[in-house]
């Protein structure tokens, strides 16, 4: 079930911010953040520039995964192991709020969103 339309807007608009403000511009050529809604959940990509002179594509990696719950009106934070499998965040609980959300993602205390 999709997100509630307000509250996909509030988290479409925080979530550009924070995607806008984590890269430096001088790194803006070498890396980027993106997001993508999908349902009732919302995936933070991190994008790398292509490695090598004759690759024209942009590499993407998911950071991490947040989803709306319908009937709690809560966001949980999920982070991917390894294989891209994605599992609920153990340091921060659901919450109405994703300011708090990204606010965990960007500070990543247990170094598992950015390594």
């Amino acid at each position: 079930m999709p997100i509630p339309v307000l509250v996909k807007t509030l988290a479409e608009k925080k979530l550009s911010a924070f995607c806008s403000g984590r890269i430096p511009p001088h790194a803006a050529h070498q890396v980027r953040l993106s997001h993508k809604f999908r349902g009732d959940t919302v995936t933070l990509f991190e994008h790398r520039a292509p490695w090598r002179p004759e690759d024209t594509e942009w590499t993407a990696m998911p950071i991490a995964q947040m989803r709306f719950n319908q009937k709690t009106g809560q966001w949980t934070l999920y982070c991917a192991d390894r294989n891209d499998k994605w599992h609920i965040y153990p340091e921060l609980g659901s919450t109405k709020d994703i300011d708090a959300i990204l606010a965990e993602i960007d500070e990543d205390p247990i170094h598992i969103f950015w390594g």
